[in-house]
């Protein structure tokens, strides 16, 4: 009976152990949730309907006139002959058919605009993509950040509650008064604060990225990983310049779109060309008195008189609109090299602003925390001092995690501007 409930145990054990594994998840990198998020947004998903009813309109824009065929009667004729009716005597029967030829390509000029429209739209889901991957990767950031001051807030409270152990001690010996310990332990509220602080905007942190990822895993379950730091290694302007030059969707955009209304002109120029349209027909009368004259053929070709040029207005407007488009083309150049200098200042500053916190500052602040608190547990330090140290330690770690982060939000900036990764 033992045996039995020995091995009925063990046998639970492992069904929990792996219970608690399924709802485990590890943690996902950067990339990871890039392609996640490229694969199950919504927006970026209706975006990519969008491109493909462009490429519907490509085919409607290629489709040829359709004939026409007319079916027509005449001259019928109710006869008594002979006390028999023919109620057909005489009918004349009559089959047209005709055909519209465009000219001067006007069919291939549509389908240019069309598939030209297409690659816009294409750009224009590329430049939504490059936006919502910024907001994607400010997100991750943010919780990247949550993450690293929850840590600090952990490690402050336990070193805390070790000092309060050795002063509780020292209390204890007489070598401190009741007053001192009362304020040691007022100052641990500040510490478990920044703990529950910590965790709420962590929380908050991962809520907004399980909404850009359209995932509802819930929260507690859900985990990002990542290098929270800063490089010193970033490109020359001159070359960050000309990157963006040749990857920003929306420049790539406006430089279709002046393509494009060259192409609407040339269309517009086609459009004001008179189309024939070619006719035959076949003819059966009966009535007539030569008996080789019953069934006839014909064809005609009917030409549109221009004596007045009805698609003067459209001529003129998408003339206009290539040099409208060539301006915009302008502005989104200057916005580019605005963004991009914009950018590259703010990660410049943010690694100047870094690079003494890492060499100096973090361990000189650690340095005067141990200092002064070994020296306040042997009397050469008054509580003032103590708890100075701990504040000014707490202020410089929390500055330098901030400063990371701003660092990583402006290299994502400037990967926005560019419209490629240059900083991972």
């Amino acid at each position: 009976m033992k045996a039995v409930l020995r091995y009925t145990s063990f046998g639970l054990i492992v069904i929990l152990s792996f219970a608690k594994g399924s709802f485990a998840q590890k943690a996902l990198t950067w990339q990871e949730i890039r392609d996640k998020f490229e694969a199950a947004n919504p927006t970026l998903r209706a975006g990519e309907i969008g491109i493909d009813e462009s490429k519907a309109q490509e085919i409607t824009a290629f489709l040829r006139p359709n004939p026409n065929f007319t079916l027509a009667t005449d001259g019928t004729q109710l006869v008594r002959y002979h006390g028999v009716w023919q109620p057909f005597t005489g009918t004349q029967f009559s089959t047209n058919f005709s055909y519209l030829h465009e000219r001067q390509h006007k069919r291939e000029l549509r389908l240019e605009s069309a598939q030209k429209a297409t690659g816009i739209t294409t750009s224009g889901q590329a430049d939504l993509e490059r936006n919502l991957v910024f907001s994607l990767r400010m997100a991750f950031v943010q919780t990247l950040q949550e993450k690293a001051v929850l840590e600090l807030a952990k490690e402050n409270l336990a070193y805390y509650d070790h000092v309060l152990d050795v002063n509780r001690e020292r209390f204890k010996a007489g070598a401190i008064a009741q007053v001192d310990l009362d304020r040691l332990e007022l100052q641990r509220v500040q510490y478990e604060s920044d703990l529950q602080i910590a965790e709420e905007s962590l929380e908050t942190a991962k809520i907004v990225l399980l909404m850009l990822l359209n995932d509802r895993t819930p929260v507690a379950q859900f985990d990002v990983t990542g290098p929270f730091d800063f490089s010193t290694q970033i490109a020359p302007l001159d070359d960050i310049r000309q990157t963006a030059l040749e990857a920003r969707p929306d420049l790539k955009a406006a430089l279709q779109s002046v393509d494009k209304a060259k192409t609407d002109h040339r269309l517009a120029m086609a459009n004001g060309s008179t189309d024939p349209t070619f006719a035959v027909w076949y003819t059966y009368n009966p009535s007539f008195n030569n008996p080789n004259d019953h069934q006839t053929i014909g064809a005609s070709i009917s030409i549109p008189l221009r004596i007045f040029d009805r698609n003067q207005g459209e001529k003129k407007r998408t003339e206009l609109d290539i040099d409208r488009n060539e301006k915009l083309m302008e502005a989104t150049r200057a916005q580019v090299f605005s963004d991009v200098d914009s950018a590259y200042a703010t990660v410049t500053s943010a690694v100047i602003l870094l690079q003494p916190y890492k060499s100096r500052y973090l361990q000189q602040a650690l340095r005067v925390r141990d200092t002064i608190a070994f020296s306040y547990e042997h009397g050469a330090a008054s509580l003032l001092d103590f708890l100075n140290a701990q504040a000014d330690y707490r202020s410089v770690q929390v500055n330098y995690l901030n400063l990371i982060a701003s660092y990583l939000n402006a290299a994502g900036q400037l990967n926005q501007a560019v419209g490629r990764e240059v900083i991972q």
